[in-house]
């Protein structure tokens, strides 16, 4: 093994996946073998940057079809900010949707009212949660 390239079991170490998905991310051309030392796929070290970006776009909610696009050839990465804008704008939504749902668990948790529907508090968490998500419509 070259001493440069690193065998698809450390890359899959590495990344924390499976060879498999490897195989797989390689079948969409996401990333590329630079060969075989017997029948282990070898690869260049800057696979894993190619890996980590792939690993943020997913955690961002990209499909892996809309990752593609952004790694046209084996060797280039093109980001659009503006896309990326947006998915910081839709994940800053979901923060507040999901901030709002956590002190209505709380509450109900908590509440001091028998039934919850007494309390105004509570009434008023819905009215509130209501309204969020008719607004995100």
């Amino acid at each position: 093994m070259n001493a440069k390239t690193l065998d698809i079991r450390d890359v899959a170490d590495s990344a924390g996946l499976p060879p498999s998905t490897l195989r797989y991310y390689e079948e969409l051309g996401l990333i590329r073998s630079t060969g075989k030392h017997g029948l282990r796929r070898q690869y260049d070290p800057d696979v894993l940057e190619r890996l980590s970006f792939i690993a943020l776009a997913q955690a961002a909610q990209f499909s892996l079809k809309e990752v593609s696009a952004m790694m046209p050839t084996p060797s280039v990465i093109k980001i659009d900010r503006g896309t990326f804008v947006q998915k910081a704008n839709d994940v800053d939504r979901k923060i507040v949707e999901l901030t709002e749902l956590v002190s209505l668990l709380r509450h109900i948790a908590d509440c001091p009212h028998e039934n919850q529907f007494d309390c105004p508090t509570f009434r008023n968490l819905l009215s509130t949660s209501r309204r969020t998500r008719k607004d995100q419509s």
